[in-house]
């Protein structure tokens, strides 16, 4: 997936992004400060109708997130490295935990600690490309 979008449809493009995701359960996003990266991760706990005040998790690193999906609760987390120093902070911090817990986890700032992640860990760019639009592309890497 390699798409252009308006901020104004960011909820159609993370619709599309769980369409175009399949299985995957661990998503590191990456782009620059202030590029959208928590506005993305925002609309697509919308989209799989999380009830909780999704914000970001920048000072307590993890917020859990419950959603309903085929009749059963499911868990998501919304992980931020930023503050972290290294991948020996997020081992500790319990992040791993998270990773391989089969729920699913989107983190802000994956580079902070690169060698903790699944193999088939999905990896979003967002870039700014002007004030109102942004490109998302997914890679596996």
């Amino acid at each position: 997936m390699n798409r252009i979008f308006l901020l104004d449809n960011i909820q159609e493009v993370a619709a599309a992004f769980w369409k175009n995701t399949g299985a995957a359960t661990v998503f590191a996003f990456h782009g620059q400060m202030g590029a959208g990266k928590t506005t993305f991760i925002h609309a697509l706990c919308d989209i799989k109708g999380v009830k909780d005040a999704v914000g970001s998790p920048t000072f307590s690193l993890v917020n859990e997130y419950v959603y309903e999906e085929k009749g059963h609760q499911q868990k998501l987390f919304h992980i931020d490295l930023y503050r972290l120093k290294d991948e020996e902070e997020a081992i500790r911090a319990g992040i791993e935990d998270c990773l391989y817990s089969g729920d699913i986890c989107l983190v802000e700032w994956p580079e902070k600690a690169p060698g903790i992640f699944p193999e088939h860990t999905l990896h979003i760019y967002i870039e700014v490309l002007d004030v109102q639009r942004r490109r998302l592309r997914i890679g596996n890497n």
